[in-house]
């Protein structure tokens, strides 16, 4: 279903505050911190995780992982603890160029298999490397057409196996729902930036019309208001859209 009224066509050019070089620093580390409450309640890694991750991991060698744009390191803290419990040794490699995130990420506590690093997709193609999963969250949406199309080109080259690419689903009762389920989080910048990134955000046909019909790219919905973006190298031949 197509999003109606102000929803009904995507604002690529509004500016999320915390993207903003002089925000305030107190409120954009508490958005940090915020994160990984809010996604692990809107986000649905968890699912996406054990559909689509999980079955690309070997349990007689050791798994490798890369999450493009990892903001305060919320999700690849977690991918990494759900493999180790699920008996899986994984190393996650955590990439954000923004050193305000990568500062935030580095000051957390430090989890066994899980590095972080300032750098850009395109600089770890550049070096050769190869990773069993390619993920990122929250992305899509912050990237214009040369650096989306830039970010699929980079997964293909680094994706061994699988590449999922999260995003919020534009809808006016998703928009509704996290104005509301917000206002319980103040002093950060989650609820006001949150509506901005629904408002920048595709609706699936949109995104799969941002994707050009490109194999071996397909968009599928997870849990309401999710798109996913992914690459599944071992899908059947000729495997198309959910």
């Amino acid at each position: 279903m197509r999003p109606g009224g102000f929803l009904s066509e995507r604002d690529p050019h509004a500016v999320e505050e915390m993207d903003r070089p002089d925000c305030d620093p107190v409120r954009l580390d508490r958005t940090y911190a915020q994160f990984g409450l809010v996604n692990a309640v809107v986000s649905g890694w968890r699912r996406t995780y054990a559909s689509l991750l999980r079955p690309a991991f070997s349990r007689d060698r050791t798994n490798t992982l890369l999450d493009i744009g990892a903001g305060g390191g919320d999700l690849p803290r977690a991918l990494a603890r759900w493999a180790r419990r699920d008996g899986f040794r994984l190393e996650v490699t955590a990439i954000d160029p923004d050193e305000r995130a990568h500062a935030f990420a580095t000051s957390r506590p430090a989890l066994p298999g899980l590095s972080f690093r300032r750098a850009l997709s395109s600089e770890l193609v550049a070096e050769g490397a190869e990773f069993d999963a390619v993920v990122s969250n929250h992305v899509l949406h912050h990237l214009d057409p040369g650096a989306f199309d830039g970010l699929l080109d980079d997964s293909e080259r680094l994706a061994r196996t699988v590449a999922v690419h999260s995003d919020i689903a534009r809808h006016p009762l998703g928009y509704a729902l996290f104005s509301v389920g917000t206002l319980p989080l103040p002093g950060s910048y989650i609820r006001q930036d949150g509506l901005t990134s629904i408002r920048r955000s595709w609706t699936p046909d949109e995104l799969r019309a941002a994707t050009h019909g490109r194999a071996p790219w397909t968009v599928r919905t997870a849990v309401p208001f999710i798109n996913l973006l992914v690459l599944d190298r071992s899908a059947a031949p000729g495997a198309r859209d959910a």
